[in-house]
């Protein structure tokens, strides 16, 4: 049994509970937060006590954190808790400097304790079924990606100011399952983006749309389109075509009726937010990460991973800036 410690009890520290508490393997034995309250309410709910960062750190009986803080504290957690013998499974990005995040990936290196990145994505069945099916080479050559993610509407203002920008927050996710299922990081990267949302989130400094062009050694393309509203729910879609044919992960809706009249046929909308979207996904992550802790085996999506999203992200961020291609 593999005991854990959360460290955040935020919205997605509440989902991660919620994974680890009803894991066969896992038992939740402490939660802390910035916000006292939050973590006492959090660890309640799951039997757990309410602790402090060092404190789970310290406990010699705690197998493994998850690590669900802001940011800009992640790579210290990762090494405070690689340094204390732990496991970790971290939330993405690894940080918001690449630097920083290398630095990271070398300390943590000298532990050799695993470290998973949190890019659940790669764990829901339907993005998973594609991947498996074009390493069996059902369509052939892959040739062309394209990635849609678009979110039903852009957040606080507040949040966008110390989010590290869209590329880092939001389309980390897609350069990730660029990198999953092609295989391979991407020589160049070049971004385009706006605000046309909402303009408070131009005047913070980021753009809430934005077309992503990857191009790889071998003359593969993927192409990643983000927007921060989508009126009609959370837009999630990957397509890849290949030589032989093409696969494609279609939304998951709300529901499967659909109706059909002499007015045309209609369905449900895709399902709210990632929260619903990625659900399984996240379930199906943290079983991953004990298989892999108990086993003692490779983690799946490792800190390594994490190090190459984000140079992408800060590829795709200079690209803006330059208004060209970047290289990684």
């Amino acid at each position: 049994m593999l005991k854990v410690g959360l460290l955040g009890a935020g919205r997605i520290g509440a989902v991660h509970a919620k994974a680890i508490s009803s894991h066969p393997g896992s038992r939740l034995v402490a939660v802390s937060d910035v916000n006292a309250d939050a973590a006492s309410m959090l660890a309640a709910k799951y039997g757990a006590r309410a602790s402090s960062n060092h404190e789970i750190l310290d406990d010699v009986s705690i197998d493994a954190v998850l690590v669900a803080t802001s940011t800009n504290t992640h790579s210290d957690l990762i090494e405070a808790a690689t340094r204390a013998g732990k496991a970790v499974l971290c939330e993405k990005p690894v940080d918001l400097s690449l630097a920083r995040a290398r630095a990271c990936l070398k300390a943590v290196g000298a532990t050799g304790r695993p470290v998973m990145i949190g890019f659940n994505r790669r764990f829901d069945p339907n993005f998973a079924a594609l991947k498996a099916a074009a390493d069996r080479g059902e369509i052939g050559k892959t040739e062309l990606l394209s990635i849609t993610s678009f979110d039903p509407a852009p957040p606080p203002i507040p949040y966008v100011k110390v989010s590290g920008g869209l590329f880092r927050d939001m389309m980390i996710h897609d350069f990730d399952m660029a990198n999953f299922i092609m295989g391979e990081l991407p020589k160049t990267v070049y971004a385009s983006g706006s605000s046309i949302v909402d303009p408070d989130i131009g005047a913070a400094g980021d753009v809430d749309t934005a077309v992503v062009t990857l191009t790889y050694g071998n003359g593969r393309i993927a192409v990643i389109k983000n927007s921060r509203r989508a009126v009609y729910g959370y837009d999630q879609r990957v397509e890849l075509l290949g030589s032989d044919g093409l696969l494609s992960a279609a939304n998951v809706l709300e529901n499967t009726v659909s109706k059909s009249t002499r007015g045309g046929v209609t369905s449900a909308k895709p399902e709210l937010f990632f929260l619903e979207r990625y659900m399984r996904a996240y379930v199906a992550e943290w079983d991953a990460f004990v298989s892999a802790v108990i086993d003692n085996k490779a983690v799946p999506i490792t800190l390594q991973d994490g190090v190459d999203a984000l140079a992408v992200a800060e590829a795709a961020t200079a690209s803006l800036k330059a208004g060209t291609p970047v290289p990684i």
